[in-house]
């Protein structure tokens, strides 16, 4: 970007954004062509794909769309708090649908803030709907959006569903029963008051409360005089308000009707799949029903595709280690395997890496269990067990389709190994996931599972072991000093500090925006080990992970532990965070 000073004379609204952006000197000619292609590649809108790319800016995105359409801009995030009564001019239904919200009131004249400043039916409706002359400015899109979540809030409280419960008495065990709120907007849901049973609300209330809070699961745990609901948020477990055991046949039923489960069987673990809509946008939710001493548990995983991050350069890998990944992701033939433990990332690896060999003249196939992303362009199956259609067969059956680049959710018995390798030994580029604790282990994993160390050897090009690691918030990023000691206590060497006697650190103090944690979202910790020679004399020796990845490290390979070490002194994340998700072992 060449500058963000905005232009001055008048712009010419028949022109497309790119153009005018290159024209006033905003990106070079060479950003813009750059952008059009990812655009032409993988659809969306040209700002978006310039923002992502990192050429410009959101702030001055939206101040160049201000000025095109005449609008002024204005930072909601140095406005100060917005009174209630200027709040609650608007309804919230109209706010989120709108992406736009009341910030000042001045005589009869009422300012809006929107994201969209083009959009003139908007302020005709408003204009009828309060009663006021409407004067719109723009801000970011993020900034609206955060705004309405902290002003506006779902009506009504757990606390509140169960009060009425009471008043209403046990019918409502029958009332859930009729499944009326199937593939309904979930807030709009919330907003139904009175309309809706208790039962339903609390349910309700529960996955809007999760999906409000980013989280990525939600576990609703039995217990002998209680019932415990917690979200898991950036990797970690928090506890929220719970409905009283009482409750806890219904809320478990109404999540089996919902997930189209068998409510009589209270037995045997089922599983199943939710699909509801939050602001117009579509959340699937994994269903896992497990029987336990005082009743069934129920886990939910959130997958939403809108938070699904496809861009290989903002994952969290350190600049060296993103050269060595890029440069085998595309070979001829071999396998990649991504390893890890559940939670740790892998599927958005894997999703970001195909998405980037995602091309007209490339045919891709996946199997996974199940399909957790839809990609445009890639052909994805889920994987059945109980039908016959494993990872093996569904693999098997791959080979059959002409694929250039097949994809394996996880490589989980011995049979699937031999079909991957036979893949990849025919010509073929194998992704798949492994469950090893980092990428040395991976090779004598599959000397265990009877895999021949030859096969191995002439099959494996790369292997990335990875881990999720929180990133301070940045909104109550503060910095501190600690000695130089007290780091080499914990495993940080003086070649990664220098020959200081303190180290400035950072960390969150916790604020609204991050609920208080210091923490505001994840990155990646990545270890790629490019198989060498070296590597493939020792694995031919049936030689133990150690030994594999001393030659590893002497080959540049950047550990898990180094990673996150890079991470803490950048001030990513913080020495706490790094001890929680990696290892200190001797290396």
């Amino acid at each position: 970007m060449k500058g963000n000073k905005m232009p001055s004379r008048h712009l010419d609204l028949n022109k497309k954004l790119g153009d005018l952006l290159a024209e006033y000197n905003v990106i070079t000619h060479e950003q813009l062509n750059q952008a059009l292609k990812e655009q032409q590649h993988r659809g969306g809108q040209i700002g978006q794909i310039l923002r992502e790319l990192g050429f410009i800016t959101e702030d001055v995105l939206v101040a160049f769309l201000g000025k095109q359409a005449g609008v002024p801009y204005v930072s909601l995030s140095e406005y100060g708090d917005i009174p209630e009564e200027i709040i609650k001019l608007v309804p919230e239904s109209v706010a989120r649908h709108q992406t736009l919200i009341p910030i000042a009131k001045k005589g009869n004249t009422l300012t809006i803030a929107v994201a969209n400043p083009r959009n003139v039916f908007v302020t005709d409706d408003l204009r009828l709907m309060t009663g006021y002359e409407i004067n719109s400015v723009i801000a970011s899109e993020n900034e609206i959006k955060t705004s309405i979540e902290k002003y506006f809030s779902a009506k009504g409280s757990i606390n509140d569903a169960v009060q009425e419960l009471e008043l209403r008495g046990a019918k409502d065990d029958v009332e859930i029963l009729k499944d009326r709120d199937a593939g309904k907007d979930i807030i709009a849901l919330e907003a139904e008051g009175e309309a809706a049973a208790p039962i339903v609300k609390i349910v309700n209330l529960i996955l809007s409360g999760a999906i409000r809070s980013k989280a990525s699961d939600i576990h609703i745990e039995p217990y002998e005089k209680s019932l415990r609901v917690r979200y898991r948020i950036d990797g970690v477990l928090h506890e929220v308000s719970a409905p009283p055991k009482k409750t806890q046949n219904a809320v478990i039923s109404r999540l089996k009707i919902m997930s189209s489960l068998n409510i009589a069987e209270k037995r045997l673990p089922q599983d199943g799949r939710i699909k509801i809509k939050v602001l117009n946008s579509e959340i699937d939710i994994r269903v896992s029903v497990l029987p336990t001493a005082f009743g069934e548990k129920v886990c939910m995983r959130i997958l939403d595709a809108s938070s699904l991050c496809l861009d290989l350069s903002k994952l969290g890998f350190e600049p060296g280690t993103m050269k060595t990944f890029q440069k085998n992701m595309d070979v001829p033939h071999g396998i990649i395997l991504i390893t890890g433990p559940t939670g740790s990332g892998k599927s958005t690896t894997l999703y970001s890496a195909l998405s980037k060999l995602n091309q007209p003249d490339v045919n891709i196939s996946s199997i996974e269990d199940p399909v957790e992303y839809a990609i445009n362009g890639i052909n994805q199956v889920s994987a059945k067990p109980d039908i016959g259609l494993t990872f093996a067969a569904g693999l098997r059956s791959f080979l059959r389709q002409d694929p250039d680049i097949i994809m394996v959710g996880e490589i989980r018995d011995t049979e699937t190994a031999e079909i991957a390798i036979n893949a990849a030994l025919t010509g073929h580029l194998v992704y798949s996931t492994l469950h090893t604790n980092d990428a040395p282990s991976a090779l004598t994993r599959l000397n265990n599972m009877g895999i021949e160390p030859f096969l191995t050897t002439s099959t494996v090009v790369m292997i990335v072991a990875q881990r999720l690691i929180r990133v301070i918030c940045r909104n109550c990023d503060e910095e501190y000093e600690v000695p130089a000691d007290a780091l080499l206590s914990i495993g940080v060497t003086k070649l990664e500090i220098g020959n200081v006697k303190t180290v400035k650190l950072h960390r969150g103090r916790g604020c609204e925006r991050c609920s208080g944690t210091g923490y505001k979202g994840r990155l990646g910790c990545y270890e790629v080990m490019e198989i060498n020679d070296k590597i493939r004399e020792l694995v031919l020796q049936r030689s133990a992970a150690g030994a594999i990845k001393k030659a590893a490290i002497e080959n540049g390979m950047i550990t898990l532990r180094k990673a996150a070490v890079m991470k803490v002194l950048s001030g990513t994340t913080t020495v706490e965070e790094m001890l929680r998700v990696v290892t200190l072992e001797e290396e």
